[in-house]
């Protein structure tokens, strides 16, 4: 697609300079072609008039419209809260249509006694009607204009575009637009692919999800789009995938050493399970196969991935290769540095840790071990992307909690060997399936599931804030038992918009509580200094204090077996992932563990979902998947990916879970019979793909 689609849609009727740059600051549209795909997200039916006394709460269109005389107009408040009335009547009862902006223009706009067609999103209180800043129109045009579909599309703005266009323009937009584009819509899909899927021609379906000339139509439509988004991204994503394998410079681990050998056999406390057994196996067969492992290990926290991972780099090892273990923290950084000097101890295993706070003399040190090839496993955090920080021979990169780190900081240390070492990521944030093949299809994805032997499911419970007193009484019998508690706050100061329990409230009230000496209290959240933070988790490691009072800083990286109860405040202020990650800050010794979702007593149903989940599975990936329908793909790729933004337009992996594994098939049996799309059939395939190459960077992928 070319030409016409990539004229300035500033030159559009209605447009004009003014508004094309408010297009272009508030959603990105500069091309006709952007405007093209920006796509309504709900479709009113506008041959239908209600009358107003048919709306009320149970009308089931967010959006509706009727015939109402003029009978009356009024003002209220002064300076910014001034609005204007003017209230309009059928025979079946009135309604007040209200404007707190544009009032000088809407005085002028309309006459008593005259009939106008209203829509817009109603309201109802004490069952009066009204509407703020409706779309008006005298009925005798509104009845004479001609319109391109009965089911007219709603458009997604932004407050500033509501009150310079609103969705009525944006439509009036497109409708000038397709005049412009009809005919000059070039189709990039096969004929035979069309056939073969059932799909509309690529103009048709553009047509149709602007202005649908059937509800059928508009399914089909949406059905071309959404398998062209997700088709594209396969291209991309397959090719990448496909040129990697063909590679063969991966480093091979043929030999399972006296490292690998003595730790499995002396220093293991415990049988690994099957699930770790699978993923080294899985691990094991890349080493040798002569390619570059690009892995991604899931698992949820607790389910032994830390294991695994030391098990791979003691390969390495055991092969003449270093490794590297990359954490997001340096407290995480130094657990796992603390993990695994403890597991390798005695078997000859050269283990280091480099962070941003390590001292000179001692940095230097490492630095020349390391680069002298007398450090095997070098475990550390951003501080290992230095430049300074040079490998004699890396063969492993391991990334914990990867999405927590930039797509670039990750690359950097695939650049510490000439050849590209072997490539895991771990990350205990389940990925839905349906996500990851989307997300992450260059990959190959293993996944741990179940908990170490001795390991207890958590107990979840959802109390409300009536339930304070028991809360305080099982706290009690907790600590009286020589166990500890978390208690996990939202915010660390106060909100004017928020009102829930924050950190600084709810300190003082545990302090009170649970007084000195019978009881020890510390804080922590990400606002103090590096120093007093690492104090106070150390404190609560070391078991100083009972109760450690934090924000969502303590989400990832405390390993404290001694602490059975984690209390969530305002559990309803946090997502499904991040509850699940906070819960498996305990469990993580022998004893039943237990989890308590605090929250007010008014709950959205969402907020309720999202709880009573929790209360039923301890499952990540059931978590993941019910989390990502309730959030949506655009909003939890946030919390998988740094760097990288997703960015579908219309598609959305849980919902069109068929078309992501259709396109995926499709994806890889073309690129299998044709890899650089050169058949006369499949050259205009290349605009597809090079758009979605162009979106994302010509090197899309996840982890590199």
């Amino acid at each position: 697609m070319g030409g016409v689609l990539d004229n300035n849609i500033k030159f559009v009727t209605g447009v004009g300079e003014v508004r094309a740059k408010l297009l272009e600051k508030e959603l990105g549209i500069v091309t006709l072609r952007d405007m093209l795909y920006h796509f309504p997200f709900r479709y009113i039916d506008r041959t239908r008039l209600y009358k107003i006394g048919e709306i009320d709460e149970h009308t089931s269109a967010a959006y509706v419209q009727f015939r109402g005389r003029m009978v009356g107009k009024a003002y209220a408040g002064e300076g910014r809260k001034r609005r204007f009335s003017i209230f309009v009547a059928d025979e079946t009862g009135q309604a007040e249509l209200i404007w707190f902006q544009g009032i000088k223009w809407a005085e002028k706009r309309f006459e008593q006694g005259r009939e106008y067609v209203i829509f817009g999103r109603p309201s109802l209180f004490r069952n009066s009607l009204s509407m703020v800043h409706p779309e008006v129109e005298l009925v005798e045009k509104a009845l004479s204009r001609k319109v391109e579909s009965g089911l007219q599309g709603i458009y997604s703005t932004t407050e500033k575009l509501s009150t310079a266009l609103g969705t009525k323009g944006i439509y009036n937009i497109m409708c000038n637009l397709w005049g412009v584009v009809r005919g000059h819509i070039d189709e990039y899909m096969p004929e035979y692919m069309r056939r073969k899927y059932g799909l509309l021609t690529l103009e048709e379906a553009l047509y149709n999800i602007h202005f649908p000339q059937s509800p059928e139509k508009l399914r089909q439509a949406q059905y071309r789009l959404k398998f062209d988004e997700l088709f594209g991204l396969q291209l991309n994503i397959q090719a990448l995938r496909s040129a990697r394998i063909e590679r063969h410079d991966g480093f091979l681990f043929t030999r399972v050493g006296d490292l690998f050998n003595r730790f499995y056999n002396e220093r293991l406390p415990f049988e690994l399970t099957e699930g770790q057994k699978s993923v080294i196996r899985e691990i094991r067969q890349d080493t040798i196969s002569g390619q570059q492992m690009n892995r991604l290990l899931q698992g949820d926290v607790g389910s032994g991935k830390t294991v695994v991972a030391l098990a791979t780099m003691l390969l390495a090892a055991d092969n003449g290769f270093q490794a590297c273990m990359m954490a997001p923290t340096e407290l995480l950084a130094r657990q796992h540095y603390a993990t695994i000097s403890r597991m390798t101890e005695g078997i000859g295993a050269r283990v280091a840790v480099l962070t941003g706070t390590t001292r000179k003399r001692e940095r230097d040190a490492i630095l020349a071990e390391l680069a002298a090839g007398e450090i095997d496993i070098l475990v550390g955090t951003h501080a290992l992307i230095e430049d300074r920080v040079q490998f004699a021979n890396l063969g492993l990169v391991i990334i914990d909690e990867q999405h927590r780190f930039g797509v670039e900081q990750r690359a950097r240390l695939w650049t510490k060997n000439s050849q590209p070492p072997h490539i895991l990521v771990m990350t205990a944030t389940p990925i839905p399936r349906t996500l990851a093949m989307t997300l992450y299809g260059d990959l190959d994805v293993s996944a741990i599931k179940g908990l170490p032997p001795g390991r207890q499911p958590v107990k979840t419970v959802h109390y409300f804030e009536s339930a304070r007193l028991r809360l305080f009484g099982f706290m009690r019998e907790q600590i009286k038992q020589g166990r500890q508690v978390y208690i996990v706050y939202p915010l660390i100061k106060e909100s004017e918009k928020m009102d829930y329990k924050n950190l600084e409230e709810g300190f003082d009230a545990i302090v009170r509580d649970f007084p000195l000496p019978d009881y020890r209290v510390s804080v922590c959240h990400g606002k103090m200094k590096p120093a007093d933070k690492e104090e106070s988790m150390r404190q609560f490691k070391e078991g100083e204090a009972d109760i450690l009072v934090a924000t969502s800083v303590i989400e990832v990286g405390v390993d404290v077996p001694n602490a059975t109860v984690m209390v969530i405040e305002s559990a309803e202020r946090f997502g499904l992932a991040q509850l699940h990650q906070l819960r498996g800050r305990v469990g993580r010794g022998a004893q039943q563990s237990y989890c308590i979702l605090m929250s007010d007593e008014k709950l959205s149903k969402e907020s309720a979902k999202r709880l009573e989940a929790m209360c039923q599975t301890t499952d990540g990936f059931e978590l993941a998947e019910l989390d990502l329908k309730l959030r949506g793909a655009g909003d939890i790729n946030g919390t998988l990916q740094s760097g990288v933004a997703l960015d579908l337009k219309i598609a959305n992996p849980t919902y069109d879970n068929q078309i992501v594994q259709l396109t995926q098939q499709v994806a890889i049996a073309l690129l299998t019979a044709d890899p650089q799309l050169a058949a006369p059939q499949h050259i205009a395939l290349r605009t597809l793909r090079d758009r979605y190459a162009q979106r994302y960077g010509e090197d899309f992928s996840m982890i590199s």
